[in-house]
């Protein structure tokens, strides 16, 4: 254990220095990157990369390749951003310390399972021992369609070659970066019906050289339904007016939908079949994507959940449903133990869809046994993140007591409304189970919403442990509150747990049919009822 722990904290040191690759100007001189062991032990060890900048002028962004010998992978890492495909193992800078000025390094770790060590390495296309890369990708290859919505488009491209690799894609829409990817699919959001778009697309290496763009794609929407589609193309990009959610036309909306369970257990559940029947059986204008930070969650394998966050999000905009990105603390409950992983995981999610206008993030699920002051901190350090690349989305932050406005650790909204968050276009999250949360609960959420803008990301007709008898009575008395004061909410949860606060009956998500109500327990089918009712999106 004590090992462990010291392994640990090496990893966070190390991560801190562990970041990117180095992009140097045309011509420039080399970029270099220095290995060395900082510690091993028994079928293992800690490295370190020093990147450093030997060009005479500043450098934006970088990039360390290698590979490793069969039988020695990747464990941890920090600090940076890590594909890998084979052997092959690519590290780019993190926004933080993407700047090296002339002369100045920067520093990664990572942790390696067995004995092999870095061959083939490369620092922005040239060696890490000097040298630079100046020969472009080639165009990518027959850019196609894939799929249409009222709302989005999806495309696919044969892959480009390089000398050193090719690292991303820019997909353009019209001449404008609509999204940036690493492989060669990505779908193109917040588009209106029947509407006809441009496409081009163009390569990138680690040198940061660009290939030519493809030639024009010209993709028509599919018509929409009523007046104007899908939620989110029908509102666009969401702001926060006063204490409400408005839409692009500055009107007041309720979104309602349903949160997942963690995806590390139901994943299963969340696939193109059962989001179509989101989509359209049930008409939820929002999925919440939960993703748990402990309890095998992101901590274990950070960049395959963050992977997995990009994946739903994609087909939650596929689907014309606006997406909240959930960081499911819990334990502890102080936000401010994984301030930095917050920091990474963020960063990387906003800069990614920053220019989607259906994106909503929620940086702390349920704070608790921690103070509103130091819950406030954190958010103040977060936002500016998400803000760097994404200056239009709508924060979701969560509130003291497991986001009961503070009522269940003895306080209330007034410590909210007397030292608010230094920040705009947030809203604050809510959350009640109706067989335990009763009258208190009930008019502690109706004089906050009149005071602060509220968002109930989270609900269930149980109780707290998501489980036991449904209190449909209790639960249709929040969601009449909410209705008149047009507070969105989202359900718990859209999965096949054993738990009567899961929608589906058990070993639902085995098969292929999520429509209807046949495969609904008592609390999904009541929750189904009310989300299909007719929306009522103000255009004018």
């Amino acid at each position: 254990m004590s090992r462990l722990r010291t392994t640990a904290a090496g990893l966070v040191a190390a991560v801190l220095v562990l970041v990117g690759t180095l992009v140097a100007a045309p011509g420039a001189h080399a970029a270099t990157a220095a290995f060395v062991k900082v510690q091993e032990w028994s079928g293992g060890y800690e490295a370190r990369f020093t990147v450093r900048n030997d060009t005479p002028t500043t450098i934006t962004s970088w990039r360390v390749e290698f590979d490793l010998p069969a039988g020695s992978t990747i464990g941890s890492h920090w600090e940076a951003l890590l594909t890998s495909i084979g052997n092959r193992h690519t590290f780019t800078n993190r926004s933080w310390n993407a700047t090296l000025t002339a002369g100045a390094s920067t520093a990664f770790g990572f942790i390696v399972n067995g004995n092999g060590t870095p061959t083939n390495c490369t620092v922005n296309g040239g060696s890490c021992a000097g040298g630079a890369d100046s020969l472009a990708p080639s165009v990518p290859g027959n850019l196609r369609a894939t799929a249409t919505t009222s709302s989005s488009v999806s495309l696919a491209w044969n892959a480009s070659t390089d000398n050193v690799g090719v690292t991303g894609y820019d997909v353009y829409r019209g001449g404008t970066l609509a999204t940036t990817v690493t492989g060669t699919t990505a779908t193109v959001g917040g588009l209106s019906p029947a509407t006809g778009y441009g496409f081009t697309v163009r390569a990138r290496d680690a040198a940061g050289n660009a290939s030519a763009q493809t030639a024009p794609l010209t993709v028509t929407t599919a018509p929409g339904t009523g007046v104007g589609g899908t939620p989110a193309a029908v509102n666009g990009q969401l702001r926060v007016c006063g204490t409400q959610l408005c839409n692009r036309y500055g009107r007041p909306i309720q979104l309602r939908g349903m949160s997942t369970h963690g995806i590390q257990w139901y994943s299963q559940c969340v696939n193109d079949a059962s989001l179509d029947a989101l989509a359209t059986d049930w008409r939820a204008d929002v999925l919440r994507i939960s993703m748990y930070i402990q309890e095998d969650g992101y901590e274990t394998n950070p960049r395959l959940f963050t992977d997995r966050v990009h994946d739903y999000i994609e087909r939650a905009t596929a689907r014309g449903m606006y997406a909240i990105v959930d960081w499911h603390m819990l334990t502890p409950g102080d936000p401010n133990h994984n301030l930095a992983r917050a920091r990474t995981f963020f960063t990387e999610i906003a800069q990614r869809h920053k220019d989607k206008t259906n994106i909503l993030y929620e940086v702390a699920n349920e704070p608790n046994g921690v103070s509103w002051a130091s819950i406030k901190s954190y958010a103040e350090q977060i936002i500016p993140v998400i803000r760097a690349q994404d200056p239009d989305g709508v924060v979701l932050v969560g509130t003291r007591a497991w986001s009961s406005l503070g009522l269940s650790e003895g306080s209330s909204e007034t410590e909210i409304v007397n030292n608010p968050v230094d920040a705009t276009n947030i809203m604050y999250t809510f959350h009640f189970y109706a067989a335990s949360h009763g009258t208190t609960y009930l008019n502690a959420l109706s004089r906050a919403a009149d005071r602060l803008p509220i968002f109930v990301t989270e609900f269930g007709t149980q109780t707290s442990s998501g489980d036991g008898a449904n209190d449909f009575t209790r639960a249709q008395q929040y969601l009449d509150l909410m209705a008149t004061k047009k507070i969105s909410w989202v359900n718990w949860n859209w999965s096949d747990d054993f738990r009567s606060g899961a929608v589906f009956t058990t070993g639902t998500c085995g098969g292929s049919t999520y429509a209807g109500t046949g495969v609904l327990k008592p609390a999904g089918v009541w929750i189904r009822d009310r989300i299909r009712t007719p929306d009522d999106f103000p255009t004018t």
